[in-house]
Parts: structure tokens; C-alpha cells; sequence
């Protein structure tokens, strides 16, 4: 897919896509070598705000070990209930779009979701990061990231950083 076109393109369709990448990952244990080769991504579960019915998006993420350590080099396997993953930090860019994703508005509303990082499956409770801790994972999130650095600068709300604790 890294050969498709622009996502900001009239027609492109990210449902679609999103669709195709969450089969594979599902697939193959979070190993994307059709879809997005290289990519580090986990597995968001929310529930509708409005509809009740649960919602699944792929995302890219850091992981931090709670004491000020973010780390991108985590990779996906191994069991997030036994905090070995830390927490999990991701990004409601929107790819800079104006306005919040979807998945951040529900889990404002129902921040109980559940993650699938690798092969595992765990729910996790979403809190928005604030302040410095906000900003430290932010840093660590664009160092991993490099594409999503300039998001920031390119809207005028705050992106939120979004910390996924697993429960358990």
C-alpha cells in the first residue's frame, strides 16, 4: 500500500483501507508485509459515542514504562496484562485534519476500549496526556514517527496524546 494514492485525494477511501490493514494484522499477528511493510501499529477498539457498536482503527504508537521512559522500539508479542508493554501512547492526528478522529471523540465518552498489539488482546482504559507529560510523550511519539511531526503545526487544536493503561 505504500505505493496507493494520497490520502488527502478525492475517492480515497480510508475505511477501505483501514478494513485491509486490520485483516492483515489480525492475519498475520501484527506482521504487515502486504499492507504498510516496516509499520508499527496496534489495534484500537472503542465503542460508538452514539451508536454502541464497537469501532476498530489501526495506529501507529510508542510504548512508556510509566516512569518517564517512552520507547519506540517495543515490538508487538508478548502479553500487554502483564505490563511488559507498558503503556501505550498514541496519536489523535486526524492526519491533521481540523477536527478529532472518531476514535478519540468515543473513547472521550467511553475511555474503556480494547487493544491488539501483536497477538495479544486486552482491554485498557484511555486517558488524554497533559502538560509535560504530554509533551515528553509527544517527543518521543515524532522520534519514532518522523512523518507525523509537522501535525501539530498544521491545526489549531491541540492534538490529544492519548495513554492506553492496560486493565487487568
Amino acid at each position: 500500500m505504500s505505493d496507493t494514492q494520497d490520502p488527502r485525494s478525492p475517492g480515497f477511501d480510508i475505511r477501505a483501507v483501514n478494513q485491509t490493514v486490520i485483516a492483515e494484522y489480525r492475519a498475520t499477528g501484527g506482521a504487515l508485509e502486504k499492507t504498510l511493510p516496516g509499520s508499527r501499529l496496534v489495534l484500537l477498539t472503542t465503542t460508538g459515542r452514539r451508536s454502541g457498536r464497537e469501532h476498530t482503527t489501526p495506529l501507529g504508537y510508542v510504548t512508556d514504562d510509566a516512569h518517564g521512559g517512552a520507547a519506540g522500539d517495543d515490538q508487538a508479542g508478548g502479553s500487554g496484562q502483564d505490563g511488559r508493554h507498558g503503556r501505550i501512547i498514541v496519536f489523535a492526528s486526524n492526519m491533521a485534519a481540523p477536527r478529532h478522529p472518531d476514535w478519540y471523540r468515543n473513547l472521550t465518552a467511553n475511555p474503556k476500549v480494547t487493544v491488539e498489539l501483536g497477538t495479544d488482546r486486552f482491554p485498557a482504559q484511555a486517558s488524554t496526556a497533559t502538560g509535560a507529560e504530554r509533551e515528553r510523550l509527544y517527543q518521543a511519539l515524532v522520534e519514532t514517527m518522523p512523518g507525523i511531526r509537522g501535525h501539530q503545526e498544521q491545526v489549531e487544536r491541540e492534538i490529544p496524546v492519548v495513554v492506553l493503561a492496560a486493565l487487568g
